[in-house]
């Protein structure tokens, strides 16, 4: 009898061991609680309530950026140049809420590539103006191309708006409106083939395929989820431009060089849509459904004894104010020797990395996809 006991006091002992596991670094998972979260209702929330709408709202900003230029085209004056910039730092700002979803259509089209790739290449641009043969579809072409085009074309032709405007109105004005309405023409074809895409299947295959392996589409979400704020928003809005990576620092790298005082604008958009999508709330829109943050509680995953979710919230947070108190990003590095504020707040950025890219895929038994030389 003695021995019967002794036995059940090990197996209740190794399963008590065995319902929570903790790692190195402090995080606790309790992994039978993972039988109940679904990840399909996830998926159709980042589907129906996130992802869609963000492209579809992306769209309309996309169209009535063209609506602005055609008035801008048909009347080329200071206040439509005016509108027209109001209506390109619209649609900027909206696509930060759709770069990271670079998944299915966007990763065939190569939509990240081929809207935002800077600093733009403006001899580039010029030349093909002057010269009038060029191909926007080419890969060789996307640093002249895209919103960063856009930028240059609006912004950096000259020093005042009466100086861009001779381009418009001087000998070669056809060109440039050409060139200009070219490149709009490319970004509103590749929007159109990714939301039809996504309207017209691809949301059911991203539904449907449900499962927990490295090809399902929560594994390779989360990867892109991942890689978008480390590669995009940590280190190409923020890193390089720092010269974090390089040792020196690059202003001609940050984003949206020419107007140079929206770069930090359109770093909290993308780290806006990043939260709001690891928690889960549906676009433009105070409810939640099932997202990583859920995941993560329903999992029990704590890191040091807290609720990883809300760690990672916190971090978040944290970044957003310190950027927040931040001149614009040009302006930081150019006139601070080293700018000392703005890596303060980049080291904030940094320490969500490892919060996402090791906790979190860890409690998850999801694999990172890509490498790294840079460290997390």
């Amino acid at each position: 009898m003695k021995k019967i006991i002794g036995i059940l006091c090990v197996l209740v002992l190794v399963w008590a061991c065995s319902n929570d596991s903790e790692t190195d670094d402090g995080v606790t998972v309790d992994p039978v609680e993972e039988v109940s979260f679904e990840r399909s209702t996830m998926l159709v929330n980042w589907a129906d309530n996130i992802i869609i709408p963000s492209y579809q709202a992306f769209t309309a900003d996309m169209d009535d950026l063209l609506n602005t230029f055609n008035t801008f085209k048909a009347d080329v004056n200071e206040g439509n140049l005016i509108a027209l910039r109001a209506s390109w730092l619209n649609a900027y700002k909206s696509w930060q809420h759709v770069e990271m979803f670079e998944i299915g259509p966007a990763e065939s089209v190569g939509f990240q590539l081929n809207m935002n790739i800077y600093p733009t290449d403006n001899e580039k641009i010029d030349g093909f103006i002057v010269n009038g043969s060029y191909d926007l579809s080419l890969s060789s072409n996307r640093s002249a191309k895209g919103f960063p085009a856009l930028d240059y074309l609006l912004n950096g032709l000259g020093d005042t708006d009466a100086d861009i405007l001779a381009f418009y109105n001087g000998d070669n004005k056809e060109a440039y409106l050409q060139y200009t309405e070219d490149v709009l023409m490319d970004m509103q074809s590749l929007t159109e083939t990714v939301v039809s895409d996504w309207t017209n299947g691809y949301r059911d295959t991203f539904v449907a395929n449900d499962g927990a392996s490295s090809t399902a589409s929560v594994d390779r979400m989360v990867n892109d989820y991942i890689f978008y704020y480390e590669k995009y928003l940590r280190a190409g809005k923020m890193g390089i431009p720092l010269g974090v990576f390089s040792g020196s620092t690059l202003p001609r790298n940050v984003e949206a060089y020419y107007e140079a005082t929206i770069s930090n604008d359109l770093f909290l958009e993308g780290l806006s849509a990043v939260q709001d999508f690891f928690n889960g709330n549906h676009f433009n829109s105070s409810t939640q459904g099932e997202s990583l943050a859920s995941y993560l509680d329903a999992l029990n995953t704590l890191k040091n004894g807290e609720d990883l979710s809300t760690l990672i919230n916190d971090q978040f947070n944290t970044a957003k104010s310190m950027v927040l108190d931040l001149s614009a990003f040009r302006a930081e590095i150019e006139n601070s020797n080293p700018p000392t504020s703005m890596l303060l707040a980049y080291d904030e950025v940094q320490k969500a990395v490892p919060m996402l890219k090791v906790d979190m895929v860890s409690a998850m038994s999801i694999s990172i996809d890509f490498v790294d030389a840079d460290g997390d």
